[in-house]
């Protein structure tokens, strides 16, 4: 079977997806409907809440492995840096271990034709989840999930409590970086309002790009699930563009052409991808040496009120003549 990132599955070796993308873009409305087309999902799901009434379809235990992977890199979900990018930031013998980890859960996977494991953690290292799932005996293959940074901020505002800048440069990386880490794999790219509109059309799309059969679909029960009120945030008119830079709309107007299955160039991708990884990388080292000197044991001995006499005994040292009057 071959999917759209060019690469062939085996006929004898089950398949196993990964969504990955930006949260906040539909992507557990995704990972349900493709359960509700026979594709099987992980035991120990995270449970609905407030913030996603209806659940998440991550399991528990693949959130868990990486957020303890992040945290040894003083990562998280929220980090808009390219720090696991970076040459080095992966230790070889660390990383050895977190694919031993991740097989080992996935090892323990209920035995299926096609599986799925949504978490979009994922998305900063699908190196390790991609190996991982190969030396478990899988094939891979991936979803892109697309949507509107219009309609993903103001999401993340109401949902996650984090501020339209911090949502804007994850919005960013998680696009960019679903995009680079999948070209060598088969992927589909799937935006929530195409699915909203005809989630036939689009489970359609999906059977043909990654060559899988979606036909045991429980329609019924897909179309009590996708009902209006799922977008709360439509589209907010123009993209208002941050960091001073042309980059949202930029990625936006390639990731939904690719969505629509029209011609995109990732060239643009890669441009923005390296000129964002060049500004994050300076802005984080200037703000983590401002860190230093401001928690160094100097700054905190010649804090203003010790400073302030200090001054004063200095000035009457140079008799307050010259520069010291």
């Amino acid at each position: 079977m071959t999917g759209e990132g060019g690469q062939s599955y085996a006929a004898s070796r089950p398949v196993i997806l990964f969504v990955l993308g930006m949260g906040r873009s539909g992507t557990s409305a995704l990972t349900r409907v493709l359960s509700l087309c026979g594709v099987t999902l992980p035991t120990g799901m995270m449970g609905a809440d407030g913030h996603n009434p209806r659940g998440y379809w991550e399991p528990r235990t693949a959130v868990l492995l990486n957020e303890t992977i992040l945290r040894r890199h003083r990562s998280n979900w929220f980090d808009p840096t390219l720090r696991l990018e970076e040459e080095g930031a992966w230790d070889a013998a660390e990383k050895a271990a977190c694919i031993a980890d991740v097989r080992a859960y996935l090892e323990k996977l209920p035995p299926a034709p096609i599986l799925l494991v949504k978490d979009m953690r994922m998305t900063v290292m699908t190196d390790v989840w991609f190996e991982a799932a190969r030396l478990a005996g899988f094939d891979v293959g991936t979803l892109i999930a697309v949507r509107n940074p219009q309609e993903v901020i103001p999401s993340c505002a109401k949902y996650v409590r984090i501020s339209p800048e911090l949502s804007s440069a994850l919005w960013l990386k998680y696009n960019l970086l679903a995009e680079k880490h999948t070209r060598r794999v088969p992927r589909v790219f799937v935006e929530y309002s195409n699915l909203l509109k005809d989630w036939r059309q689009e489970v359609n799309r999906v059977s043909k790009a990654l060559n899988i059969d979606l036909s045991n679909q429980d329609v019924s029960a897909i179309d009590e699930f996708l009902t209006p009120d799922l977008q709360n945030n439509r589209d907010c008119g123009p993209i208002r563009e941050r960091f001073g830079t042309k980059w949202m709309s930029a990625v936006y107007d390639e990731l939904h052409a690719a969505a629509r299955d029209e011609p995109w160039d990732a060239a643009e991708l890669d441009a923005v991808l390296e000129a964002y990884r060049a500004m994050e990388h300076d802005f984080r080292t200037a703000q983590e040496e401002f860190r230093t000197i401001t928690n160094s044991l100097a700054r905190w001995v010649l804090r203003p009120s010790i400073s302030k006499p200090i001054h004063a005994v200095v000035a009457l040292a140079h008799r307050r003549k010259g520069p010291w009057a």
